[in-house]
């Protein structure tokens, strides 16, 4: 046969076999679409088809009743119940603030409504007040009332930027009132198909609007005044920092952004460079790492506000669990923004006993005409060297050093949680934290623990009470943090607290002679203190949230309390070989248990590179093998001097064998 002809023939030949593979291939696979490849802030890519879920659970958290895949290809964490109880608390007096200016009052379910206050009022008085009565019963002047789940033509539109499952935004519907619309977006297909569901379920589909789009490209369509969002929500798996350009500019003037930060590691300071390139400051590993973590986002949304004349005003920020949630509003102004960079401040913390120092980026003074002057700050506000212990300093920050909580607001949320509180299943937590919030510093940045300055000289550590009453003894205010339970946040100089300690250590000794004379406890308490503490416990050092016994700090109710494992497509499936993989690498950096026998043995297989070298002294004492090693060479040209050895047969090969035969 020609070339021509064969070449041909084995073209037809190796096709025909291939779909014969494929076939049988095809015939012997379940039957079902594969999975898709998850995406960045979803579960699925936008144009594909998930196969419908066979089973579903049904959660009821506030007045939503949700749907969702057993298997985890929707993201839900019940742990965020706080967060979500405390963002509709938070929206709706945003709410009362914002249309209580358009002359629209909300009706919140549960709320008593005002009572009227009745007072004696003259004759005249009387004519005047009942014709003013009648008057505002007129049908033109009748109240403006918003209630929940009624569509208010001038109230708020808010945007959920990863909506997941649409738990939240369809609380927004249900709970808060004055609401004109709830985008509620997610890249995933899967997802979206989930919140349609469950908007229907939920009897919301007149305020709740699914969307399938990217976060980012959402907001930056909704640039243009007239279609920002009052109210922007974004809780994303991990960091925010990709979606927080386009949220500065798509919230309107004086608009409402709620962010949470999940990466705590980052922000907490086990990686400063990361958490250069997410937020554009360097986090220290501090005992005051939450409230640095508050601060570090804070300066991150307002430097990305400055870009566009935009600045922030902080309502309320928390730590809590395992992450950071801040409420903020963004005004535009360009002179406000002139004095953001007095806002902000580097920090130079000791690396021996922890003491910091703040050190403003700018300074703003006034000026005649009642203008503000602004120039560069004067520094460092410190020595090469600690004052107080004589190790060097770290350098952290950018971060914001203004108050983080606008107090009377959060007075707000806390009167409205209080006289209602059958509105949330988190109300007790909500009270306790709000209420220590309300107790705080608001002008005092950071704070140092009791275990810390016990720790760093080695000594006792005194009671709460004590500190505190030793420090308002001295003339220094003194109040705990919500980021902390043993937090003293105080504005006393770093010298008065070690003082303070130092009067401690002379009525609980510290054994000197233990201790090293380069130490920072050995240099601490080599000082003699020029402050005399009283550590007599005062009325006033007891603050009255832990007089009331309200809970302040959570203790977690079960194991395992904390963030949840991504959506994955394969859900359940892909989270059990999670878990698995988990048990198989449990403990594998710990080194098992050996026995001494074995690892003499194992040890005696190695060589020992002192007696090749002709040093070892150690003789058959030595845990390493002596046995000389035969060089390839010398092995080889044995092996090549012995004829009988090179030429023997194995018996049975048919060789002739016998004496005299080579």
């Amino acid at each position: 046969m020609s070339r021509a002809r064969i070449v041909p023939w084995l073209n037809l030949t190796l096709r025909s076999a291939r779909g014969l593979c494929r076939t049988r291939f095809m015939e012997e696979q379940p039957q079902g679409p594969a999975n898709p490849t998850p995406m960045e802030n979803g579960t699925v890519p936008c144009g594909e088809k998930c196969p419908p879920e066979a089973q579903e659970t049904t959660v009821i958290e506030g007045a939503a009743k949700i749907a969702f895949p057993s298997a985890n290809e929707v993201f839900y964490n019940p742990v965020q119940e706080f967060n979500r109880d405390l963002t509709c608390a938070v929206i709706t007096e945003f709410a009362r603030i914002q249309l209580g200016a358009k002359g629209i009052q909300i009706k919140v379910p549960g709320e008593k409504e005002a009572q009227k206050v009745v007072v004696d009022l003259s004759e005249q008085e009387e004519d005047k007040a009942e014709l003013k009565e009648c008057a505002d019963l007129a049908p033109g002047n009748q109240p403006r009332t918003a209630a929940v789940g009624e569509i208010c033509e001038e109230g708020l539109r808010v945007l959920e930027g990863l909506a997941a499952s649409g738990l939240r935004s369809i609380r927004f519907a249900r709970e808060v009132p004055g609401l004109r619309l709830v985008v509620a977006n997610d890249a995933s297909a899967r997802a979206v198909d989930l919140i349609r569901h469950n908007v229907q379920l939920n009897e919301v589909a007149h305020l709740v609007q699914p969307s399938q789009a990217d976060a980012r490209m959402l907001m930056y369509q909704h640039q243009r005044v007239s279609d920002r969002f009052e109210v922007i929500d974004l809780d994303p798996y991990g960091s925010p920092a990709p979606f927080l350009d386009a949220a500065v500019q798509a919230v309107s003037e004086g608009g409402l952004l709620c962010i949470t930060c999940t990466d705590m590691a980052v922000l907490a300071g086990n990686s400063g460079e990361t958490c250069y390139s997410k937020y554009g400051a360097m986090a220290l590993k501090s005992r005051a790492c939450h409230e640095m973590a508050l601060r570090i986002v804070l300066h991150s949304l307002d430097l990305r506000a400055n870009c566009y004349q935009r600045y922030i005003v902080p309502l309320l920020s928390i730590s809590a669990d395992f992450y950071v949630r801040v409420f903020v509003r963004v005004f535009t102004g360009q002179a406000k923004v002139k004095a953001s960079a007095s806002k902000q401040a580097l920090v130079f913390q000791c690396v021996g006993c922890g003491a910091f120092h703040l050190q403003r980026l700018g300074k703003a003074t006034g000026a005649s005409g009642g203008r503000v002057k602004f120039s560069a700050a004067c520094g460092p506000p410190v020595t090469p060297k600690c004052e107080h212990c004589g190790q060097r300093h770290q350098l952290g920050g950018p971060l914001w050093v203004e108050p983080i909580h606008d107090l009377d607001f959060v007075g707000h949320v806390l009167e409205a949680v209080s006289t209602n509180p059958c509105r949330f299943h988190t109300s007790e937590r909500i009270r306790g934290v709000l209420s220590v919030i309300t107790e705080e510093l608001p002008d005092v940045p950071l704070y140092y623990t009791l275990d810390q300055l016990s720790s760093t000289i080695h000594c006792s550590t005194p009671s709460l009470l004590q500190l505190r009453s030793a420090l308002l003894h001295a003339g220094f205010r003194v109040s705990l943090s919500h980021a902390c339970k043993n937090a003293v946040k105080t504005d006393a100089p770093a010298s008065a607290i070690w003082d303070i300690m130092r009067c401690w250590e002379k009525e609980c000794p510290v054994k000197r002679e233990r201790l090293s004379e380069t130490s920072p406890a050995f240099r601490i308490l080599n000082v003699e203190p020029r402050l005399q503490a009283n550590f007599t416990i005062r009325d006033d050092a007891n603050p009255s949230s832990r007089q009331r016994g309200l809970k302040r700090f959570q203790v977690n109710p079960k194991a395992n309390w904390g963030p949840r494992p991504r959506a994955r497509p394969g859900g359940k499936a892909a989270g059990e070989a999670m878990e698995n993989r988990r048990r198989l690498l449990q403990n594998k950096r710990k080194e098992l248990a050996e026995d001494p026998a074995q690892r003499a043995a194992r040890l005696k297989t190695f060589p020992c590179k002192r007696f090749k070298e002709g040093t070892c002294q150690r003789g058959d004492q030595c845990c390493y093998s002596h046995r000389p090693l035969i060089p390839e060479t010398t092995a080889d040209a044995a092996r090549t001097d012995c004829p009988q050895t090179h030429n023997q047969n194995p018996p049975g090969s048919g060789a002739i064998t016998g004496p005299g035969v080579d």
